[in-house]
């Protein structure tokens, strides 16, 4: 049976129009909301289990990347994928504009320290990405350094991959009237006053250069190393489905096993 999720996988694609995938889609869903929470709650404990062998295995990380508009949804999904994880197992890292000494390296240094030790799993709420989001939509960098830090970024990770982390890049699709929705409750909701600022307003008015911005991006650095995943976000609970689907996928492939008891203390006698 063909995996229904198979078309929302971009690996090296020749041109790439975010309009072709709808933000509406739920790929990954049953079709009942009650089918599709308790196979969420499956996911969410399978990947516990999973990450307490990777943790007892310490040879290799998982590195989970959530770009999106804001309100796409990157908060909510961290939550409902890896809540039920050990803390000690997630390491979750949010990126904002760099400042101080961050500003006083490149820009890849600041998301080399915050990488996922050997045994965990990181989650990245943005990312080294915004160094060419953020560059294209203010037109800081021309398009000649958008490729350059592009083709970096593919060396970036393909570095990572090659000394055992795996990296699964999820672009959190939401439609501009689903994201306005969000807003308003944002509005309305003292729970998500602090989640609205004044930045939020003038990023929804950049709206079509943010999507050339990442149209850009996912076309020049999804391969076959550390391809890019289309996750149609307008629904909640499909966008946290998929992704913890992806990363149950990705963990079945990285195939962590426990560690063999040492012949010391095998034999050790313990009084």
């Amino acid at each position: 049976m063909a995996n229904p999720l198979a078309s929302f996988r971009i690996v090296e694609p020749k041109k790439l129009r975010l309009d072709d995938f709808s933000t509406a889609a739920t790929p990954a869903a049953a079709g009942k909301k009650e089918i599709d929470r308790a196979t969420l709650e499956e996911h969410a404990s399978a990947i516990a289990a999973v990450q307490n062998i990777l943790f007892a295995e310490h040879k290799q990380s998982l590195l989970v990347v959530l770009q999106g508009m804001d309100a796409s949804g990157k908060d909510g999904t961290l939550n409902a994928v890896f809540g039920a994880t050990h803390p000690l197992g997630v390491r979750p890292v949010s990126f904002k504009a760099p400042v101080g000494e961050e500003l006083a390296h490149d820009y890849l240094w600041r998301i080399h320290a915050k990488l996922p030790e050997r045994g965990q799993i990181g989650v990245f709420n943005r990312s080294h990405y915004e160094d060419v989001i953020a560059a294209h939509v203010l037109g800081i960098a021309s398009d000649a350094e958008v490729r350059r830090r592009c083709r970096q970024i593919n060396d970036f990770e393909r570095m990572l991959s090659e000394n055992g982390t795996l990296i699964l890049k999820c672009f959190l699709h939401i439609s501009k009237a689903e994201q306005k929705a969000r807003l308003i409750a944002r509005q309305k909701d003292p729970a998500k006053f602090w989640k609205l600022s004044p930045s939020d307003l003038i990023e929804r008015g950049r709206w079509d250069l943010n999507q050339a911005a990442y149209q850009r991006a996912l076309e020049l650095t999804a391969t076959q190393i550390a391809p890019w995943w289309i996750v149609p976000a307008d629904s909640k609970l499909h966008r946290d489905l998929m992704v913890a689907r992806l990363t149950c996928e990705a963990l079945t492939q990285m195939a962590p096993k426990y560690p063999l008891l040492p012949d010391a203390l095998r034999d050790l006698k313990i009084e």
